[in-house]
């Protein structure tokens, strides 16, 4: 390699990720930094934002990334260790709609990334893969007239106050939060006793070791802890977070896991009252039973990729005011600006349910099916997963199939249920989700998708 590649594995769909020490290190972070710099120029961006989460490699590789910027250049506002909403908010407020957050996101611990927006687009797909070739072609600003300057902010308390002054609850509520270790415990706590609640805090200690449970609330398996704690308080709703704090999960007093598609219900239907006709997008992983609801709320439902990069522009590309993913990303540009914020929509969801009495009936009478969570197979070394689905569907044949959906993966609509499978653009993993009006339809489905994936001796079925 020269002396200025980069391991082209890092670079993915949505952001820039790798194994700290291995795939990503301060000199990659360095050279990520002269790249989004000259990117930056040729935007005519002159600021750019930086924050990072609770990792352990976080400051090392914000230093070494910053150099890059300045060197290049362009100024920088440092908001040091905040959830990536925050940063957001910060290049959003204040520098144009520029911003670096470092965040490994909801990988293990070893693992640390960059997500980037420059003047208000969050850049994916080939933009990322443009960062990529400028740095293997040293393409780069090569002079500069002076260094960029480093400013800190801190931007927690503007981004607490800006939210305060919108969400308004009909009265308070006694919640409990879990963040998993992560960065938005930093946070969420001050956010929602602003709002008048009373705050129960679950690992809110930020520790990038993650030591009590992985902060990835898609995983039924981390919200155990928030269950137990609901059913041993007079807390009326749990609200989990992610490593970085963009994405929201929700537990009923009983226990109930209300999973993003079923939140997005709630949320559209909100902003449905207030602006009629307006559009909705949700990813190829949620509930059939969505469309129908927007539809039936006066709102026009649009299917998108899934990946929060590709949420934000179908966002700009058909106005939507509101917009989902089964991951927990929520994205609200009706009252709020747009981007991706699970500290916010947790907000947003204890505003609704502050009108009644009892939360967890409001959530559970929200439709639902049979379903499974998101389900995993492990990508052989040396394959590509995308590879993989490409293959299985080309010879798949599912009876009773009503619609083929090809643009993320496949996903294969029925009478009464769905199946999906699509390559994850973050890890080596293949997904799968299943859903179905009963449980023997499920299992029906199921086994139909199970005699594809195991044309494939290399796969794993995962149950």
């Amino acid at each position: 390699m020269s002396a200025h590649s980069t391991d082209p594995g890092i670079f993915k769909a949505y952001d820039i990720r790798g194994i700290v020490g291995q795939t990503l290190t301060p000199e990659t972070a360095y050279w990520i930094g002269r790249a989004v710099a000259a990117e930056a120029v040729a935007r005519q961006v002159n600021e750019i934002a930086v924050g990072r989460d609770g990792r352990l490699s976080g400051p090392q590789l914000a230093q070494s990334l910053m150099a890059g910027i300045t060197e290049s250049g362009i100024n920088v506002v440092d908001v040091g260790m905040v959830a990536t909403p925050m940063l957001y908010f910060a290049a959003v407020q204040h520098c144009g709609g520029s911003g670096v957050m470092i965040t490994g996101s909801h990988n293990p611990p070893d693992y640390n990334g960059f997500k980037l927006m420059l003047a208000g687009t969050t850049l994916a797909g080939d933009d990322i893969q443009a960062l990529r070739l400028r740095i293997d072609n040293a393409d780069w600003v090569k002079e500069v007239a002076a260094e960029g300057s480093v400013a800190t902010l801190s931007i927690a308390p503007e981004y607490t106050r800006y939210i305060a002054a919108h969400i308004q609850l009909k009265r308070p509520m006694n919640i409990v939060i879990d963040a998993g270790n992560g960065v938005a415990g930093a946070f969420a706590g001050d956010l929602y006793r602003a709002l008048g609640c009373q705050v129960t805090e679950l690992f809110c200690d930020v520790d990038g070791h993650f030591p009590n449970h992985h902060p990835d609330p898609a995983k039924p398996a981390n919200l155990q802890d928030l269950i137990r704690a609901l059913h041993s308080s007079d807390a009326e709703i749990g609200l989990a977070f992610d490593g970085d704090g963009d994405r929201l999960g929700v537990v009923t007093k009983e226990g109930q896991i209300i999973y993003p598609d079923r939140q997005l219900m709630l949320f559209s239907a909100d902003v449905l009252s207030r602006n009629p006709g307006a559009k909705v997008i949700f990813d190829v992983k949620s509930t059939r039973l969505l469309a129908p609801w927007i539809r039936a709320h006066g709102g026009e439902p649009i299917m998108s990729k899934t990946g929060h990069s590709f949420i934000k522009a179908a966002i700009k590309q058909h106005g939507a005011l509101v917009a989902g993913e089964m991951s927990g990303h929520v994205f609200f540009k009706e009252r709020w600006l747009g981007f991706d914020d699970g500290l916010y929509a947790g907000a947003r969801l204890l505003e609704i349910l502050s009108a009644s009495d009892d939360p967890s009936a409001v959530l559970n009478a929200l439709p639902s099916g049979v379903s499974t969570p998101e389900l995993n197979i492990d990508v052989p070394t040396g394959l590509s997963g995308h590879d993989l689905i490409d293959e299985l569907a080309k010879n798949a044949h599912f009876d009773g199939a009503q619609e083929l959906i090809t643009i993320d993966g496949l996903r294969v609509e029925f009478a009464d249920g769905f199946g999906l499978m699509r390559a994850s653009n973050t890890t080596p993993v293949l997904v799968l989700r299943f859903e179905a009006d009963n449980a023997a339809a499920l299992a029906r489905i199921q086994n139909q998708f199970k005699t594809v994936i195991e044309q494939n001796p290399a796969l794993v079925w995962p149950m």
